[in-house]
């Protein structure tokens, strides 16, 4: 194996993590944010709202997501610039750059499916405990806030971990449209030096990395909620 490489990608290779953790990170704080709403509305919403949740995570839990992608990407992006009104109005809709829509398929994504997720949990927690604590004198908002979703939270906790991991398995996928994640430069790497083997094994073991590193940071989360 030859290395001869790595000096002269390695700025690169470290630019294309932050993208990486950045699209990671990103996508699953605005997927959760966006999951618990689309929960609530199947739990407890109205007919219209739950039907389109429901509609909403069949689409995403039954597509695949570089489908999603290229909708958006290859969709809804090249639709813009031919919009009258978007095109003199809203400029920058036409020239928002990729990451935008990898951004977006990937939140949207990890919604869909950890608002199953959550509606589970929601479901399991007794009813009992939301009623005493609606008895009590707390509103529907406190109830949610401070018994309801941290009970659900708790019981995802170590669900969330795998999807986490998934999430970032999947983060690969942007490279497919222009943008230089690890692995878009990996494979940059690949056709600038011919080399496959040591590119694809350097990129695995900062996955690997990233991957123990997702599992003892979710570990210590389940601790810190064992203990209170």
């Amino acid at each position: 194996m030859q290395w001869a490489w790595l000096p002269g990608y390695l700025p690169a290779l470290l630019q294309g993590l932050g993208i990486t953790l950045f699209v990671l990170v990103a996508s699953v704080i605005g997927g959760f944010s966006l999951a618990v709403p689309l929960a609530l509305a199947q739990v407890r919403g109205r007919t219209l709202p739950r039907s389109l949740s429901r509609v909403f995570c069949s689409y995403i839990r039954g597509t695949p997501l570089l489908m999603q992608l290229y909708l958006l990407y290859y969709g809804i992006g090249s639709l813009f610039p031919f919009i009258p009104g978007v095109r003199e109005n809203f400029q920058w809709l036409v020239r928002l750059d990729a990451i935008y829509y990898v951004l977006a398929a990937f939140t949207l994504s990890f919604a869909g499916y950890e608002a199953e997720i959550m509606r589970g949990a929601f479901l399991s927690v007794p009813r009992g405990e939301l009623e005493a604590a609606e008895a009590l004198g707390l509103s529907r908002a406190q109830v949610l806030w401070r018994i309801w979703l941290p009970s659900a939270f708790q019981k995802v906790l170590p669900t969330l971990t795998g999807e986490v991991i998934g999430q970032l398995k999947s983060t690969p996928l942007a490279f497919t449209v222009p943008v230089m994640d690890l692995m878009g430069v990996a494979h940059r790497v690949m056709q600038d030096t011919y080399r496959i083997y040591e590119p694809l094994l350097f990129v695995a073991a900062i996955y690997l990395a990233l991957t123990f590193l997702i599992v003892q940071l979710f570990a210590l989360a389940e601790l810190k909620h064992l203990k209170r």
